[in-house]
């Protein structure tokens, strides 16, 4: 997939000329391709290739029972793992029309925010990095290890929790480390005070991202942007409280927004929705509701689904069809980076080379998160080919490559095909 856009050639502009940005770069952790047309140091035009990666998770999503999705959904995005899980719940409890008993509720809230408040600290710090301040990424990364093991601690892993369920969750807490994952919150709401406060206050910073990659309203709607990168626009969208789920209607907090649309405001916005984060994780483990942890969902009747979620992020979306299996006739993801990288059209042009790499940044995108293949055609006859055709072609390299190597084909793929 590539978008582009142009912007028109000035008159009596020197010809112009081509950057490459990936598909490896030290600034992206996952292969992506950018393309800068340029004037002397203005951009002027922008083409992005996301289909570097494909993993097939929707694929392999119709070949797996309700209860075995979440935990391959969890593989979309290594810092989104609960989003992905938790989303495609709300997807099948629409399509049932049911909601999860309380306790389930408030266990998928502590876990969501938990990963909000360890992604943006991520993204703080990789902020920093990525203009040469490291004291910034040192210190963010600093604060955000104790929640990392706050996440262990409850869930029993790191990243990947497993627990969410289709009608609730897998298994409960671990409660016993309650009062320390209370502790770890006092100490890291002084933490990130103080460092908002650096933040806000630093001329350097300030002089550096003020101004730059500036989203106004209008682009943010015109691109479908979500979000902090939105909310940094001063656009008020937030699944969490337009379209309630978990326990988010019952808690105090609020919607952060900035006016500016530029880099600091996103960095802003990040910031300030730690303090909220911390404040919604106080308010769910002191009300955590006692109770059944799922509704055990036996059969998913044929039917449509839709979920939402507000991802670290943005708005995350799941699509469910069933056609009354234990499995999904169609699963569709859309990930907020899928639409947020495409401002990168508006936010890029006419900015120089040098402030490029920080807007890009700026949406904390993801692009294993954007796999799409909407079509293949035979380069030689130009026909569609069929995935049937595309597993069966894959099937015949891997045994192939397999021989090459000496190593027997059964050891790499079953001889009765893909799993």
């Amino acid at each position: 997939m590539s978008t582009s856009t142009t912007e028109p050639r000035a008159a009596g502009a020197d010809d112009r000329s081509v950057v490459q940005i990936g598909p490896f770069h030290p600034l992206l952790e996952e292969p992506v391709g950018f393309e800068l047309t340029v004037e002397g140091e203005r951009v002027v035009a922008v083409d992005a290739r996301m289909d570097y990666i494909h993993k097939g998770i929707e694929r392999l999503a119709q070949q797996r029972t309700y209860d075995m999705i979440p935990i391959l959904l969890e593989r979309i995005c290594g810092i989104c793992s609960v989003t992905h899980s938790v989303c495609f719940c709300n997807a099948v409890e629409d399509l049932l029309g049911v909601e999860p008993p309380p306790r389930a509720r408030y266990i998928r809230t502590i876990i969501g925010e938990l990963e909000r408040v360890h992604s943006h600290l991520l993204w703080v710090g990789l902020a920093g990095h990525f203009i040469g301040y490291n004291t910034v990424f040192m210190w963010a990364w600093k604060y955000r290890e104790p929640v990392c093991d706050v996440f262990e601690m409850l869930t029993g892993h790191r990243q990947n929790s497993a627990i969410p369920l289709v009608g609730g969750v897998r298994r409960d807490l671990r409660v016993e480390y309650l009062p320390e994952a209370r502790r770890v919150l006092d100490e890291l709401d002084g933490q990130v005070r103080m460092l908002t406060e650096a933040v806000l206050d630093d001329p350097v910073l300030a002089a550096r991202l003020r101004g730059v990659g500036v989203l106004t309203p209008q682009q943010v709607v015109d691109y479908g942007v979500v979000g902090p990168t939105a909310r940094a626009s001063g656009v008020a969208t937030d699944v969490r409280r337009d379209d309630p789920y978990a326990a988010y209607g019952e808690l105090d907090w609020q919607v952060i927004t900035a006016p500016e649309g530029d880099v600091f405001a996103k960095a802003v916005v990040r910031l300030l929705e730690l303090a909220e984060s911390i404040k919604i994780l106080r308010q769910a483990f002191d009300r955590l509701p006692g109770g059944d942890l799922s509704l055990g969902i036996r059969h998913v009747p044929a039917g449509e689904g839709i979920g939402r979620y507000e991802a670290p992020r943005g708005e995350d979306v799941h699509y469910v069809r069933s056609n009354g299996t234990n499995m999904p006739e169609r699963l569709k993801v859309r990930a907020p980076s899928f639409t947020n990288i495409a401002s990168f059209q508006a936010s890029c042009i006419g900015a120089s080379i040098a402030d490029v790499t920080i807007t890009l940044a700026a949406c904390d995108p993801c692009y294993s998160c954007t796999e799409r293949t909407i079509v293949v055609r035979d380069a030689a006859g130009g026909e569609a080919r069929a995935v049937g055709d595309l597993i069966a072609r894959s099937q015949r390299e891997t045994r192939r490559i397999a021989a090459e190597l000496g190593r027997p084909a059964d050891l790499v793929l079953p001889a009765g095909g893909a799993r």
